[in-house]
């Protein structure tokens, strides 16, 4: 990398840099003394308030930027971050821009890599601009930018339909797609096998956690491949979202993994509701019956969580949805009776949460099954 050193705006020493891997120094930008973790930091300086609404990168499509302000209401600066001078960061492209989507998209973004987004409903990614991560118009747009595609998608036919099917199918050669929502094992083996038949690595990655816990870089990351995929780039994507992502095994197993954990959500919340709900009918101190439960073996930290939800029938601004908790027990009904399981208490589950989703409660936080308990229709 060139440089010359000279003096900025109120004494900020500015450097002039040229990337010597993409050229990127074709415009004068000043060096802010500090890296990312990947690639190279460096500023831009613009003059006027317009210069914050424009979404399309000043540099290659393999740089991304975001505005900030600096030192009065007519300057602003641009971060880029020069991926391209880093040959072992990958491009990442996120297709699905839900609750999680658009944290982790985040995440990656601070972390240094170069992020494309892309959602079906275009207005839902739109606001990630700010964030420095670059908005495609369509699936072939973002996968041309991609080493790694990230699926977080509403489930399998979503993921066929978005990436095995026209143009999308012929661009996957040489990719790592790493599909990270809940679908059954099933459902990820089958795939697999298509994403490796056109030419492409595929790992599921299910996880256990929820916006928060994807803002800071802290989910359960649970990972099936066909081998242990901790050497490839996929990887390094991973552990900025999660302390220590775990290899399971074998493609299915990371599924089926998800899809237990979660059917324990449903079953710890109905269940937890019901008790609360005799307790209600009967008048019985709450907080002395939470003080006992606490104290026992059966105590999970999920009741907490959502008692005072329950408690004030205050739904809103949900982490997790009820329509999806739904979604996930169908999912695992499917998957225990292809396994000859009994499905006897899955059904009462799934009556419960449907009644739930039936009443408009579909979009609120999937405590909302408390609805479905103490009013049943």
């Amino acid at each position: 990398m060139t440089s010359n050193v000279g003096v900025g705006h109120r004494g900020h020493a500015t450097r002039s840099v040229r990337c010597q891997s993409c050229q990127s120094g074709a415009q004068t930008i000043s060096w802010a003394h500090s890296r990312p973790k990947q690639g190279h930091l460096v500023w831009h300086q613009r003059s006027g308030p317009a210069a914050v609404q424009s979404s399309t990168p000043v540099l290659s499509s393999r740089h991304s930027s975001r505005w900030t302000p600096a030192w009065g209401p007519q300057a602003y600066l641009r971060r880029q971050v020069c991926v391209a001078a880093s040959s072992t960061t990958p491009g990442v492209a996120v297709l699905g821009i839900g609750l999680m989507g658009n944290k982790i998209a985040r995440r990656l973004a601070e972390e240094g890599f170069a992020v494309t987004a892309w959602n079906r409903d275009a207005s839902k990614a739109a606001p990630l601009a700010e964030a420095g991560i670059r908005v495609a118009q369509s699936v072939p747009e973002a996968l041309a930018l991609a080493d790694v595609v990230l699926l977080l998608l509403a489930d399998a036919p979503a993921i066929e339909a978005t990436l095995l099917q026209g143009e999308a199918a012929g661009q996957l050669q040489g990719k790592t797609i790493v599909q990270m929502g809940t679908i059954g094992p099933n459902q990820s083996r089958s795939i697999a096998a298509a994403v490796e038949q056109a030419g492409a690595q595929y790992m599921e990655a299910p996880v256990l956690g929820s916006q928060p816990e994807a803002a800071k870089g802290t989910l359960l990351v649970m990972v099936g491949a066909a081998q242990d995929p901790a050497d490839t780039p996929a990887w390094k994507v991973l552990q900025s979202l999660s302390k220590k992502p775990l290899y399971l095994g074998a493609v299915g197993s990371a599924a089926a993994v998800k899809l237990a954990l979660n059917q324990l959500i449903a079953s710890l919340t109905v269940g937890f509701s019901t008790s609360l709900g005799l307790l209600q009918r009967n008048d019985v101190d709450i907080d002395k019956f939470m003080g006992i439960l606490r104290d026992s073996a059966l105590y999970a930290p999920t009741f907490d969580k959502k008692l005072q939800r329950m408690l004030d029938r205050d739904y809103a601004n949900p982490n997790f949805p009820t329509k999806h908790l739904l979604k996930d027990i169908r999912l695992f009904t499917q998957e225990a009776t292809e396994a000859k399981l009994s499905t006897s208490l899955l059904e009462g589950l799934q009556e419960v949460i449907a009644s739930t989703v039936e009443r408009g409660l579909d979009n609120t936080d999937y405590s909302a099954v408390h609805d479905g308990v103490i009013d049943p229709r």
